[in-house]
């Protein structure tokens, strides 16, 4: 990797502290701390720009934040890669990434959406470029312009120039402390299509298998993360209590 990548990798996405190796193959997403500084959301099976674009669209539109990166895993992927100016807790960035899916991708199937870091435990994503074993195909960041052209094949059957690569990532900017937390208000601010659906009535007629549902702490705090309105302090908590579980 070339320093001019190597820096722009450096400034957007690594963490504080974290030397760059050469030919790691990965890049650490949560640091011993629990805090996160990059963020990536990929749709894949099939992958497909029109469905993921209406996030990169969004996030500029709906929450005021830069444009994330946008890549091709050279696999079977689409990816958006969030930069953000200073760490915030893991918790933070599970709501952030949960808060996104729910508000731009709520129809499409669980298995096709990734969110990194995870509640499951995904603490690091491939680094970008780079080339996929021995299929030929490389993954790379890609030009707004050009993502819809990759359709269901989200590879590279070259390796991309690495000065292009980077030529990418400097026009992009991080995301400030102050509009993270803009926006981290508003996803959390959504009414949850679970709670807004539930009149009186139903609520009556569910009530008795209330008990039986929040047997499973995880069904409670979620439903408290997902509720409106709950402060946004306590779904922050519950998000939180959610990793340890």
């Amino acid at each position: 990797m070339t320093s001019r990548l190597s820096t722009e990798i450096q400034r957007l996405y690594r963490l504080p502290g974290d030397p760059v190796v050469p030919g790691e193959p990965a890049l650490r997403l949560v640091a011993t701390s629990g805090r996160v500084r990059a963020m990536v959301v990929s749709l894949s099976c099939p992958a497909d720009w029109s469905v993921l674009s209406t996030v990169w669209r969004g996030v500029q539109a709906d929450l005021e934040l830069p444009a994330p990166a946008i890549a091709v895993n050279g696999v079977d992927a689409y990816e958006l890669w969030f930069s953000l100016a200073e760490p915030v807790p893991h918790a933070d960035a599970l709501a952030f990434l949960q808060g996104l899916r729910q508000r731009y991708l709520p129809d499409v199937k669980t298995h096709r959406v990734g969110l990194r870091p995870s509640q499951e435990g995904d603490a690091s994503t491939a680094l970008i470029p780079a080339a996929q074993g021995d299929s030929g195909n490389w993954s790379a960041f890609v030009a707004p312009d050009l993502a819809a052209v990759f359709g269901d094949e989200p590879l590279l059957d070259l390796a991309p120039g690495e000065d292009a690569q980077a030529e990418l990532l400097c026009r992009l900017k991080c995301i400030a402390p102050s509009a993270f937390e803009a926006a981290l208000s508003q996803l959390l601010a959504i009414q949850s299509p679970v709670a807004s659906a539930v009149s009186a009535p139903a609520a009556v007629a569910q009530a008795s298998s209330v008990k039986a549902r929040y047997e499973d702490p995880k069904l409670f705090l979620q439903d408290i993360m997902n509720d409106a309105s709950v402060p946004v302090a306590s779904r922050i908590e519950a998000a939180k209590a959610l990793l340890g579980c």
